[in-house]
């Protein structure tokens, strides 16, 4: 993976990952339940729009549920095609100074974080070597960073990153 441009001048890289493709790909699946039901509920409310249509004789009756429909494919497909292409570009990595994220479908969202601003994090374990971990820094900033193998690996280096800015005390576990 490459950080070229984003590294700063005598910054090393001490971690970088990339997320799991299905784990990522799949990670907001309740919507695409949520979007399933909206396709059977608009698919319903055509027939009756297009029976409408030609009892009335108003063609306009037979078009109205179609902004549902768009919505519901959307939710129930859309949204997983367009993670799984937005994957390709999604990168994490901590240097001996921040927290880089590399997200969009075309790779531009770049986010970083100093990680002498690190004051929270939190991991939401996804199996037993998989997980998402949220940071927040002192200044409220989040940087999510979903489905990583090996969580423990940047959940390590942001407790010691902890520790030195003074945020987390105590010794080693």
């Amino acid at each position: 993976m490459s950080w070229g441009g984003q590294l700063e001048a005598g910054e090393s890289l001490r971690w970088e990952a990339k997320p799991a493709p299905r784990c990522y790909t799949f990670r907001n699946w309740k919507h695409s339940l949520f979007g399933l039901l909206l396709v059977v509920l608009a698919a319903w409310w055509e027939s009756i729009g297009l029976q409408l249509a030609a009892v009335y004789d108003l063609p306009l009756l037979a078009w109205i549920p179609i902004p549902v429909w768009l919505i519901g494919l959307y939710l129930a497909f859309g949204h997983l095609l367009l993670a799984r292409l937005e994957w390709e570009q999604v990168r994490y990595a901590v240097t001996d100074r921040r927290l880089l994220l590399r997200r969009g479908l075309r790779g531009g969202k770049w986010f970083s974080m100093p990680l002498d601003q690190v004051a929270y994090f939190c991991l939401q374990p996804h199996g037993e070597q998989l997980g998402s971990v949220l940071v927040i820094s002192r200044d409220r900033q989040r940087l999510k960073l979903c489905c990583i193998e090996y969580p423990r690996r940047l959940t390590d280096l942001l407790e010691q990153a902890m520790r030195d800015s003074g945020v987390l005390c105590g010794g080693d576990n």
